[in-house]
């Protein structure tokens, strides 16, 4: 009986906004064949990211490219492994003849060492193995000395996390990813001038091993050659890199995060112009010192949905494809943030969008 080789994986991290989804459909988009699994970590009912990814379907139908998706709801993989990553990564070791890859995006608050402990589970390492960690590096923030476009919101959530007591957290959670990279990307290279950019590189290389390489990108469009096929095995050396959370996780008191204060709501609206409805959601994150919102909206008179991706108050949009005549037109959206009224935010929306 033939012995299948072992699964690579590749996880990619970094922080809210910092160009993980873009680089997984940038992947995707050039997969040149490849089989490849997604496990997506991130907050939201209506599971926008995964929305996002099935579009990027390899040349295969959409029912056979909706199989490829995995969707972890909670919002800290680090924490969930045993509840969903197991049950999923197991699913995908059954079908691992049928595949030639699995990417995981994890989410902006996931530190990744725990991830990576996870495949030395043996039923996982005898199937798998990390080809690579990708942390995606936010080069215009580090440049100006906050490490994510949205400081306060990102350090906002991890002052939820009641075992992250530390004078500088958010500059700490970064330290951490890099401390787990194989690869790091300095991404929106093309939005800082040389000599700033210069001064990045220079700043992430203190936080790495001297083997880790350090490469730019735009929009993280990268030869999968460059991002594939690392065969850095993480999961043999992650236990020697030494992270700030390490302590934490070496207390087992993992059960004592607290992440249920996130709340992630979803909401359906009526077509609402573009611009009207961009505005309203403009006020919203300012008042209510929303996250991310993601979604999907019906701009009336276009026979095409509006696909809606926000951090803070950046918003990126674009129309991805035509409403199917089955289809609704209605605009769905998921708001992630901290001690969310759902009628509230709901009523304001709707009030803001038939003024």
């Amino acid at each position: 009986m033939k012995t299948l080789a072992k699964l690579p994986v590749t996880i990619v991290t970094g922080f809210l906004g910092s160009g993980k989804t873009t680089l997984l459909r940038h992947m995707l988009d050039n997969a040149q064949g490849r089989r490849i699994a997604v496990i997506v970590n991130e907050f939201g009912e209506l599971g926008i990211d995964g929305e996002i990814l099935k579009q990027c379907t390899i040349g295969c139908t959409e029912e056979e490219a909706t199989g490829r998706v995995y969707e972890l709801a909670n919002g800290c993989l680090c924490c969930t492994v045993q509840e969903e990553f197991f049950p999923v990564m197991r699913e995908l070791v059954a079908r691992r003849g049928d595949l030639d890859h699995i990417l995981i995006e994890t989410s902006g608050l996931a530190l990744p060492k725990p991830l990576v402990q996870a495949f030395q589970w043996p039923e996982i390492r005898s199937a798998c193995t990390v080809d690579a960690v990708i942390t995606v590096v936010d080069s215009p923030a580090v440049a100006a000395g906050t490490f994510a476009a949205f400081p306060d919101q990102v350090d906002a959530q991890r002052k939820l996390d009641p075992n992250l007591d530390h004078e500088s957290p958010l500059h700490e959670l970064f330290a951490d990813q890099l401390a787990s990279a194989d690869l790091v990307i300095l991404n929106k290279a093309d939005l800082i001038d040389p000599e700033a950019l210069a001064a990045v590189r220079r700043e992430v290389a203190e936080e790495l091993p001297p083997a880790v390489k350090v490469i730019e990108a735009s929009s993280g469009r990268l030869p999968l050659d460059v991002l594939l096929g690392l065969g850095a095995e993480s999961e043999e050396h992650i236990d020697g890199r030494l992270t700030h959370h390490d302590h934490h996780h070496d207390d087992d008191d993992h059960d004592d995060h607290d992440h249920d204060a996130f709340d992630s709501i979803s909401i359906e609206l009526p077509e609402a112009p573009e611009a009207q409805l961009l505005d309203a959601l403009t006020t919203l994150v300012v008042k209510h010192g929303i996250l991310r919102v993601k979604g999907f909206a019906a701009i009336p008179g276009k026979p095409m949905r509006l696909l809606i991706q926000g951090v803070g108050t950046r918003f990126d949009k674009h129309f991805d494809r035509a409403w199917r005549a089955e289809e609704v037109r209605s605009t769905r959206l998921v708001l992630i943030g901290q001690e969310l009224d759902a009628a509230l935010l709901e009523g304001q929306l709707r009030a803001a969008l038939n003024g």
